[in-house]
This record gives C-alpha cells, sequence and structure tokens, in this order.
C-alpha cells in the first residue's frame, strides 16, 4: 500500500478536495502511478499562504502517519500566477523529511489549460515537464472543469 499526503495552495484553503479524491478513486493525472496499487491518503493541508510556512511542518505530521510520497496539488500549477515556490518545496520536502514529491493530483481542467496555453505559461521545458503527470486529453480535461 502507497501512502500520501497532498499539500494544496492556501489560496484554495476553502477546497473540499473533490477533484483530488476523485482523481485519486480514479487513478487519474498524476495518480495514474498508482493504477495497480492500493493507496491510503494520510494527509491533507495548505501550503499555509505564502511563502509556504506550512510546508515547512505538514509533511513531518504526514510522515509520522506513514506517508511515503507528498502530491504537490494541481492548484499550486494551475492557479494564476503559478506557485513561485513550486521548485523550492520540491527540494526542501525530500531533503528535510526524505519523502518523495510529486508534482500534481487531478487532471488539469480545461478552463485553466486554454488560459494558460494563451498565456504561455506553461511553454518552457520546465513547465512542460512539471504538468506531464496532470496533462490529460480533453475530454478528460473538461470533465475536471
Amino acid at each position: 500500500m502507497k501512502r500520501i499526503g497532498i499539500i494544496i495552495c492556501h489560496r484554495y484553503h476553502t477546497c473540499a478536495g473533490g477533484k483530488c479524491l476523485r482523481s485519486l478513486r480514479n487513478r487519474e493525472g498524476a495518480f495514474a502511478r498508482y493504477a495497480d496499487e492500493a493507496v491510503e491518503l494520510v494527509g491533507y493541508a495548505t501550503c499555509g499562504g505564502c511563502p509556504g510556512g506550512n510546508v515547512e511542518y505538514a509533511p513531518a505530521e504526514m510522515k509520522k502517519n506513514g506517508a511515503e510520497v507528498i502530491h504537490l496539488a494541481t492548484g499550486l500549477v494551475v492557479g494564476y500566477p503559478p506557485c513561485p515556490r513550486l521548485q523550492a518545496f520540491c527540494d526542501f520536502i525530500p531533503a528535510k523529511y526524505d519523502l518523495e514529491v510529486v508534482i500534481g493530483t487531478h487532471p488539469i481542467p480545461q478552463s485553466y489549460y486554454l488560459t494558460h496555453s494563451q498565456l504561455g505559461t506553461w511553454r518552457s521545458a520546465a513547465w512542460q515537464e512539471r504538468i506531464a503527470p496532470t496533462l490529460s486529453d480533453e475530454e478528460t480535461r473538461l470533465a475536471y472543469n
């Protein structure tokens, strides 16, 4: 069984997690990597708001609950602007807690895909790599609008 934690962007702090939980259940988006294994969600928290102070502490609690992987929610990528500290979180969590970090949870919704495509937000090779796990086909993106 793979035990995971999810950290969401604080600007979405009232989010009930519906898209993340649906994609986890359906093994879509960044959760497709667990297609053939059982998964347990052991923690769900916000980053704490800019500059992400809760990222310093939330993974510790998740690790105590058995987390092996921390997913940085899709909202950190699709919000505008995307989280400017995303790479820092990706560097800090493994260094401090020896936990794997995955960028993304649910598939990118079509509305965000269109906006960021028009703006050129994700044009670079680095961004293409970051969004790859959550860049589904159009039908799936529409289902997550």
